[in-house]
């Protein structure tokens, strides 16, 4: 590998790095997050035409397998047993949430797939994207086949007006949320407020990533992801061209929550983290791949196709919800966690000055990331 190509691979790797030891320090950065950093920095390395010519064929090489190397970890922390356990409330709250998601996505489609080219793969990342955050996005990207523009354009309207639901939620949304929904009845567990400083600390943090009695195991589960994605690979090779990639996506989340259920690869710490930390070099990659002269002819279409996927699932949910007599609090846990991800849900959880719908929050998150590819994938192609 030539240097200047070796700097560039260490550039992607090393960025990210950077932006969560800044997102530790400084608050404004955090409220910003590390996801929209990464895409900012990403856009500006870009389009300053400082890259290397040829790039491009490492910069592929980084989005084809940060991806499939990134689910696996992130779904080794993924407790299937209790989705099972989970209140009534709380496991209402996810299926009404997948629900709302599907129909007004489906609907969205019929709505503006004269107006956007390649609809069905917006429909397919919105699917990923609302079921369970980035990384399903990204991983719909790679499933579908979707364009560095097309992703990048669809991924900062989701952006924009995340966070236009973000400053709802942590502002006014219990409020209004309170108007056709009944309150959160709290429940008295014994050791419930360590349960949920532990869960919060295992989604959040990555100090003492480094540390050789956290590293070395993790090493092992980023040995164990390598593994997944050559299997995955190899057994997509037995199938049609064009649906390979997709497979590849699917196998390598089965895989993901097959190794959940073994104890010793479910208790390596911080998974989770090396997974979103994968995440983050997409984001920088993949930006830096698109070109802004085409990002600034706005798609409205796209736009408000977007914007009806935010807010319309938010509108069938609240009526589901209503239906099913779910509280306010779980229902708006529920829907950050699935829109945001896991790690907003202990944020939104401050705002509700509810500590105990945490754990609610990271079970219907993390379940998200696990369904979430399975429903984009079907949607996107049952919509083509």
């Amino acid at each position: 590998m030539e240097t200047p190509f070796l700097a560039l691979i260490i550039l992607f790797v090393i960025t990210p790095v950077l932006v969560i030891y800044l997102e530790g320090k400084f608050s404004i950065l955090k409220k910003i997050g590390a996801v929209l950093i990464c895409y900012g920095v990403g856009l500006i390395i870009g389009n300053m035409d400082v890259l290397p010519h040829g790039a491009e064929k490492y910069q592929n090489m980084l989005t084809d397998i940060t991806i499939p190397l990134a689910l696996p970890l992130i779904l080794f922390s993924v407790d299937v047993r209790s989705w099972f356990k989970m209140a009534r409330s709380a496991f209402l709250a996810l299926v009404t949430g997948l629900i709302s998601v599907l129909l007004i996505v489906i609907i969205g489609f019929f709505i503006f797939r004269n107006d956007i080219e390649n609809s069905w793969q917006v429909a397919g990342m919105l699917v990923g994207v609302y079921t369970g955050g980035t990384p399903n996005m990204a991983a719909m990207k790679t499933a579908l086949n979707v364009s560095q523009e097309l992703y990048i354009m669809t991924h900062t309207y989701d952006l924009t007006l995340g966070a236009i639901y973000l400053v709802f939620i942590l502002s006014i949304g219990q409020k209004v949320f309170l108007w056709f929904l009944p309150p959160f009845k709290p429940v008295e567990t014994e050791g419930s407020a360590a349960e949920e400083i532990n869960t919060e600390e295992e989604f959040e943090s990555y100090d003492g990533m480094l540390k050789k009695k956290t590293l070395l195991p993790l090493l092992g589960a980023f040995g164990i992801s390598v593994a997944i994605l050559g299997v995955s690979y190899g057994i997509s090779l037995l199938l049609p061209k064009e649906y390979q990639t997709a497979v590849v996506i699917l196998l390598i989340t089965t895989f993901g929550i097959a190794f959940s259920f073994v104890p010793k690869i479910k208790a390596i710490k911080k998974t989770f983290q090396l997974g979103m930390y994968l995440i983050l070099i997409f984001c920088l990659t993949v930006a830096s791949m698109a070109d802004i002269s085409k990002l600034s002819n706005i798609s409205f279409s796209l736009f408000y196709y977007v914007a009806l996927a935010v807010y319309g699932s938010h509108i069938i949910h609240i009526a589901l919800a209503r239906i099913f007599k779910i509280d306010a609090d779980t229902v708006i846990i529920s829907t950050s966690a699935l829109i945001c991800s896991p790690p907003f849900v202990p944020v939104v959880a401050g705002a509700l000055k509810n500590r105990q719908v945490i754990l609610t929050g990271l079970v219907v998150g993390i379940a998200g990331y696990a369904v979430g590819n399975y429903l984009g994938v079907l949607i996107a192609y049952l919509l083509k």
